[in-house]
């Protein structure tokens, strides 16, 4: 009986190398993500006896006892500021002690060089930071330093060239770090774990011992992750859970924009974003992206539109460019980029239905300019007049911006914080805007009650907004494009003096 209960205890279970499946039988499809010979064969002791391994690290063998929610002394974190504006504003304000952040994105879109700028801003404060590199040597890592022109200021910078976990955390006792950057964690192997670097099970332990880490020491580490083909980090899905904060570095090759976004954020808000430049010294925070994503945009050009989106607390003004031409093929294409092609369906088909535009026949071709992803729904709007201004082949007015939520039936929805949306395109100068008509509605009432002020009162000077009010997709379309050269004038006359006050 205690033989069979060994050999039970030896049985190997194969674990998909993209996700982290478990099977006891092989498998040469991953039922769970469907990728392709992804099976490797791991015996759960050698991971059980590490974890025990793991226990005892760092005197935590002892087990704790646990604590009355009123006995918990309530002392607010104080986050860093690194100096990287972008980086703190997607953190939620700087990096947390003792917090486990992860940064992914493909290969060469600028991970290593955003963590070494992070290590360096660190670094010229009292306490060191440790940068950790599996795949570059120190006078790599330093020659790629000097590149991005970080020469100076970085004396408690300390380089380390290692794999071997044992080893890292024995320089992380000895010069005790404010900060730890490990790239990447899919070079890190523990010597006790019968896997190669890079597996489900190296990764996942790592991990565990990286968190355990971070949370006894109260020390900010960062990880840098290999992304799979799909965008997602590689290796187990517990690599995501366990962390604290999840950041994905993104961007087209042929733009030099990135953008950084938060997938999750234990201490602050995932609509938040940074924009940085990709330049020859290095990654250049853009404070200005609205400025800078409309700079080469072309005036008076059939199918060109200009959204609002709102990224977290950021309004974002961006150039949805659509082009539609007649097809030649039996089905018609549907090209997106920085839209979401399923959104893009959508909307031809309620352009088609509630509209009476016949798009059926004809290629349909978008770009978001700049390399953004517009993934919000008030940008369905600037979408459709965008395709309605290629199809009938007449732009839109050279300033006007376009905010609204499409819905099924035709009709434009509000969308939230739409002030803050109009302030930023009137700082642009943009004056006229195509809003839903009960946004507009509760602007009006808001303009009344303001010029009902008692006498002497002091009015705020300076050009205003003229909201051109409009309850369907069809309306909005008329409004824009019906007019022919003078469509806009025509339509801001039409607007009582109240409704096309700055609300």
């Amino acid at each position: 009986m205690a033989k069979k209960e060994s050999g039970a205890a030896l049985r190997s279970v194969f674990i998909c190398s993209s996700c982290g499946n478990e099977s006891p039988k092989w498998f040469g499809r991953c039922p769970h993500c469907n990728e392709w010979n992804t099976a490797v064969e791991e015996t759960p002791r050698s991971a059980a006896a590490v974890a025990a391994k793991q226990r005892s690290y760092g005197g935590a063998g002892a087990a704790s006892a646990p604590t009355r929610l009123r006995e918990i002394e309530a002392a607010g974190e104080e986050r860093r500021r690194s100096g990287i504006g972008e980086l703190d504003r997607v953190l939620g304000g700087g990096l947390v002690p003792g917090s486990l952040v992860l940064i992914g994105g493909d290969p060469g879109i600028g991970k290593s060089t955003l963590a070494l700028q992070l290590a360096v801003a660190l670094a010229c404060a009292d306490r060191p930071v440790l940068y950790v590199s599996g795949e570059e040597s120190p006078r790599q890592t330093k020659m790629r330093a000097e590149r991005i022109a970080l020469r100076g200021g970085a004396d408690d910078l300390w380089l380390h060239s290692e794999i071997d976990l044992d080893l890292i955390l024995a320089e992380v006792e000895r010069l005790t770090p404010s900060l730890l950057v490990v790239d990447s964690i899919q070079t890190l192997f523990i010597p006790g774990l019968n896997a190669a670097p890079g597996s489900v099970t190296q990764v996942r332990e790592c991990g565990l011992r990286l968190l355990r880490l971070a949370k006894e020491r109260s020390l900010a580490v960062l990880l840098i992750g290999h992304v799979t083909k799909d965008g997602a980090v590689a290796g187990p899905r517990t690599l995501e859970h366990m962390v604290d904060v999840v950041l994905y570095l993104e961007g087209d090759a042929h733009h030099e924009y990135r953008i950084l976004s938060a997938a999750k954020n234990r201490f602050g808000s995932t609509n938040e974003i940074g924009v940085f430049e990709m330049r020859g010294d290095g990654l250049a925070e853009v404070e200005n992206p609205s400025e800078r994503l409309l700079r080469d945009r072309g005036r008076s050009v059939p199918g060109s539109a200009v959204v609002a989106s709102l990224e977290g607390t950021r309004p974002l003004l961006v150039e949805v460019q659509a082009l539609v031409a007649p097809t030649h093929f039996a089905n018609p294409q549907r090209v997106a980029q920085g839209i979401d092609p399923r959104r893009l369906a959508v909307v031809i088909a309620v352009l088609e239905k509630r509209a009476g535009l016949s798009l059926a026949g004809a290629d349909v071709f978008v770009n978001v300019a700049g390399g953004i992803r517009l993934e919000e729904p008030a940008a369905d709007l600037g979408l459709a007049l965008a395709l309605a201004s290629s199809f009938r082949d007449l732009p839109l007015a050279p300033d006007l911006v376009a905010i609204g939520e499409v819905g099924l039936g035709g009709e434009l929805r509000p969308v939230s914080q739409l002030e803050r949306r109009l302030e930023e395109a009137m700082r642009l100068g943009f004056r006229s805007a195509v809003i839903p008509e009960r946004q507009a509605a509760a602007s009006k009432a808001e303009a009344a009650e303001g010029s009902a002020k008692p006498r002497g009162a002091k009015t705020e000077a300076g050009p205003r907004m003229t909201k051109l009010a409009a309850a369907t997709l069809r309306d909005a379309i008329g409004r824009c494009l019906a007019h022919g050269p003078d469509r806009v004038a025509a339509a801001r006359a039409a607007v009582p003096p109240a409704a096309s006050s700055r609300g």
